[in-house]
């Protein structure tokens, strides 16, 4: 079964990239969507069903912490799988997102990186079965 997945990221390009490195890492892909900063994601996570959400931290407007502090308030959000994406060196704050029960990856990353911390995330890795 394919994966809708929402990824967030101010950067166009890099939305591009990551949208590239998870159809390289064999994971099933389906609809993707895109945001630009943290309210725009949590617009589309309100108007659509996302089995994944890849999110930058550094935004305008909201970035990915307070979304996802937004989203835990929110018992219609709180379980969607959360893969933040950033270059964020601050061992406080990862620690701080990590204990939100979301995974963490580095910029830059390989499909590999993605690939396993879908699965930490999603037992089945977003496969079937």
């Amino acid at each position: 079964m394919s994966m809708t997945i929402l990824i967030v990221d101010d950067s166009g390009v890099m939305r591009a990239m990551i949208l590239k490195t998870i159809r390289m890492s064999g994971l099933p892909v389906g609809k993707v969507l895109q945001a630009a900063n943290g309210q725009e994601g949590l617009a589309a996570l309100r108007a659509n069903p996302v089995d994944l959400l890849l999110v930058d931290i550094n935004m305008p407007v909201m970035n990915g912490e307070e979304m996802i502090e937004r989203m835990q308030a929110d018992p219609g959000l709180r379980e969607v799988p959360t893969i933040v994406i950033s270059t964020e060196g601050s061992e406080k704050r990862i620690t701080s997102l990590k204990s939100k029960g979301v995974r963490f990856v580095h910029k830059p990353f390989s499909p590999e990186m993605i690939r396993d911390a879908v699965r930490q995330l999603i037992p089945s890795g977003g496969n079937d079965g």
